[in-house]
């Protein structure tokens, strides 16, 4: 499996007949130029998750491709005139690659905000992406990509979230809210569970696991 982190939330995934992109957001540069792509997963309708005209050049440019998002994302990109299907826990995509469904909520920014929906994707039993949740899922996870900071989130959260999925690798995304990574990047490595590798790919450089 390679995977090229494009900046914030947004990775792109290759293993086997799956080129797939998650999370292409206003944080996120690079990816308006893929092409060959067999999916698109998108876990909520938050812009820096989604950038929906920059998508919309992106479906143009890939004849074929297949949008999947959470409902209120799928929504969005509706009222956008782009097609998307709709998904929920439970569901499973072939993407040229495996993906399961699971998930249903956005995590809680404040009680007086209404919440959204948010899928994760478990991509070829491997990697595993929650979006805006620290949701823990049932089965064990390789490859985690780690929220390290967010509105509705602190850095002990990240670390409790961290220790309890226990990945073999953690890649750190949702950066894009920090001034400075270093430090809190340092916290979660020195306070990771034990024999797990810190994975940073800010640099935009494809790693293969």
């Amino acid at each position: 499996m390679q995977i090229t982190k494009y900046g914030h939330s947004c990775l792109h995934v290759s293993e086997g007949e799956g080129s797939v992109l998650l999370d292409p957001g206003v944080f996120s540069e690079g990816w308006e130029s893929l092409t060959g792509l067999t999916g698109v997963l998108v876990t909520h309708a938050h812009a820096d998750h989604l950038d929906v005209g920059r998508l919309g050049e992106l479906i143009a440019a890939n004849p074929g491709l297949t949008v999947y998002a959470d409902p209120g994302a799928a929504t969005t990109l509706a009222d956008a005139g782009l097609a998307a299907t709709a998904v929920t826990a439970g569901d499973t995509l072939d993407v040229g690659l495996p993906v399961e469904v699971g998930g249903e909520w956005h995590a809680i920014v404040h009680q007086d905000i209404p919440r959204i929906t948010n899928v994760s994707y478990r991509l070829a039993g491997r990697l595993f992406h929650p979006g805006d949740s620290l949701r823990v899922p049932d089965e064990p996870v390789e490859i985690l990509a780690l929220p390290v900071m967010a509105p509705w989130m602190a850095v002990k959260e990240a670390i409790d979230y961290f220790r309890a999925v226990s990945p073999q690798v953690a890649i750190p995304i949702h950066e894009k809210m920090l001034a400075g990574t270093g430090m809190v990047y340092g916290i979660l490595q020195g306070l990771a569970p034990a024999g797990a590798r810190w994975l940073d790919l800010d640099s935009g450089e494809p790693e293969t696991l």
